[in-house]
């Protein structure tokens, strides 16, 4: 900034303290506008479009270095209608955000006594700014003037403006807003040694469990080679080496099944590119940007999707692969918009900021249409041509062998609801303070921690899998493409369990609005999270 530049004071959104994510505009409350017009232009990001915000000019006349007095910017005529809106706020513990030069600034709309019978509410915004040089890294904001709310009074809203210097440096100036306590907790550091440990004891158990069945049985296959033709028909011979002619036999519908697989290797390839770059990039610092990188990073990631779904319906001898191609690439994002479509209407009615504009959907269908789709097909195209020939070591039946009893813990579903104990097991401490982060006033910025848990979620799942399949295969089972798919993405289940506990115990929400958008959303959370283990 020159010095007495304009600098421009946002009003955001206000809405209660406990729900998050349910804002309105800040002047859905009667709040008067302070007397200056004019102001430069504002963009909004996709990212904000989305999450719901609304910035609006506050009409407050700051000027860089300037100090101003105690002044008077405007007086709201309490009628009743107005009063009823702002004891309600102040009920429901009503706090508005505003923006200088991108930094948040909170305060609350008013409080009540302590028997609730008179509310009041602060008239006076006191503002401190620190500047470094011509840059502002630093501001605070103090509420004052306590009046109490009266029908049929007028309220004068004043504000005061004191700059001061400040050894802050600018790059470091969003350091305040961060919880060190919070996130670099001694259980933080120790979940993640408890999870490390865990893979130690399962890649351990996984290569003992293989290396020594696998040395048995081929000493016992070994053995039966010897014997003639007369003996070996009477032989017990049993295990999975019975299935070798039914193990390549395609999935039960193959369409679905590498659709999930191309979304689930997508969904993969997003998860680790927007990680890296939050590591290098503090993307916590702009409004929005993490869900802008996650959009451009999922629409340019597509023909990973296509290749590997487009390649496995090809060997799996598929004949419709437009339609796969189809499903494939709509399938994640048809859940997540289906999803924001159910809980826009909702936002609508209740006139909320985080009803989605119309425009902002278009843009959002654009991508979709002309992004994804195409990347996709160029992903299938190669993934067909590439490794689309099946090259399996041993042929396949033309008849399918009967699947003997089994035990009732060898059955798939009793598998596939085992199977996703340990990586939820690996990842739900990370879960909490994702979800602290996500629903409660916390940035999240130690994604260092979280891509630990995510190549521990990795290491974890791949073992749990080989030993389920292993077992399955034993009992003379060859249907287990959907059930090493199913026991490693059941993970998603348990995943949702915990968010039910963590809205009853966790998190004091209510209403309508922000249960249905936690609950939404947290499905479309775990289920992406399960799409991606299996």
């Amino acid at each position: 900034y020159q010095d007495k530049e304009e600098v421009v004071l946002w009003m955001n959104t206000v809405g209660p303290y406990h729900n998050r994510q349910e804002t309105y505009k800040y002047f859905s409350l009667p709040f008067c506008v302070g007397s200056k017009k004019s102001i430069s232009h504002y963009h909004e990001t996709l990212g904000e479009a989305l999450q719901g915000v609304e910035l609006e000019f506050s009409g407050l006349d700051i000027k860089f270095k300037d100090d101003v007095m105690q002044t008077t910017y405007c007086e709201v005529d309490l009628d009743k209608g107005r009063r009823d809106a702002f004891v309600y706020a102040i009920k429901n513990h009503y706090w508005y955000q505003m923006y200088i030069d991108d930094l948040p600034i909170w305060g609350i709309v008013g409080e009540a006594d302590e028997n609730g019978e008179d509310y009041y509410l602060w008239t006076y915004k006191k503002l401190e700014i620190g500047f470094n040089g011509n840059r502002i890294v630093d501001v605070n904001l103090t509420s004052e003037g306590k009046v109490k709310l009266v029908p049929n009074t007028k309220i004068q809203m004043s504000y005061s403006v004191k700059w001061k210097k400040s050894d802050v440096k600018f790059e470091d100036r969003f350091d305040k807003y961060l919880d060190p306590s919070f996130f670099q907790h001694r259980i933080h550091w120790f979940s993640i040694f408890n999870s490390f440990m865990m893979v130690i004891f399962l890649v351990g158990l996984v290569s003992m469990i293989l290396m020594r069945t696998l040395r048995k049985d081929y000493a016992r296959y070994s053995k039966e080679e010897e014997m003639d033709d007369m003996d070996r028909d009477l032989g017990d011979e049993y295990g999975w080496k019975q299935v070798h002619g039914d193990v390549f036999r395609p999935s039960s519908h193959p369409l679905i099944f590498s659709s999930l697989i191309g979304s689930g290797c997508q969904i993969f390839a997003v998860s680790l590119i927007v990680i890296i770059v939050a590591m290098i990039e503090d993307l916590y610092t702009e409004r929005g940007s993490m869900l802008s990188t996650a959009i451009f990073v999922y629409a340019a990631t597509s023909p990973v999707n296509g290749y590997f779904g487009g390649s496995l319906y090809a060997r799996q001898g598929g004949r419709r692969w437009i339609k796969q191609m189809f499903i494939g690439a709509f399938l994640i994002p048809a859940m997540v918009c289906g999803t924001a479509f159910f809980i826009n209407f909702i936002a609508i009615y209740y006139h909320a900021s985080r009803a989605i504009p119309f425009a902002t959907m278009v843009a959002v269908c654009c991508i979709c249409f002309f992004v994804i789709l195409p990347l996709n097909l160029v992903g299938t195209i190669l993934g067909r041509n590439l490794s689309g020939q099946p090259n399996f070591p041993c042929r396949v039946n033309a008849v399918p062998r009967p699947i003997p009893e089994k035990k009732w813990f060898m059955e798939p579903a009793v598998i596939v609801c085992l199977g996703g104990i340990l990586p939820f097991g690996s990842i739900f401490i990370e879960m909490y303070f994702i979800f602290t982060s996500f629903w409660a006033y916390k940035i999240y910025y130690v994604y260092g921690f979280m891509m630990l848990v995510l190549v521990i979620l990795c290491i974890v799942t791949v073992c749990v899998t080989i030993v389920c399949t292993y077992f399955l295969l034993n009992a003379e089972d060859y249907r287990w493409q959907w059930t090493s798919f199913l026991s490693a993405a059941s993970t998603a289940i348990y995943v949702y369990m915990y968010s039910f506990y963590y809205y009853f115990f966790k998190t004091k929400m209510y209403g309508l609005f922000q249960t249905s958008f936690y609950f939404g959303y947290m499905a479309v959370f775990s289920t992406a999270l399960g799409i991606m283990c299996g």
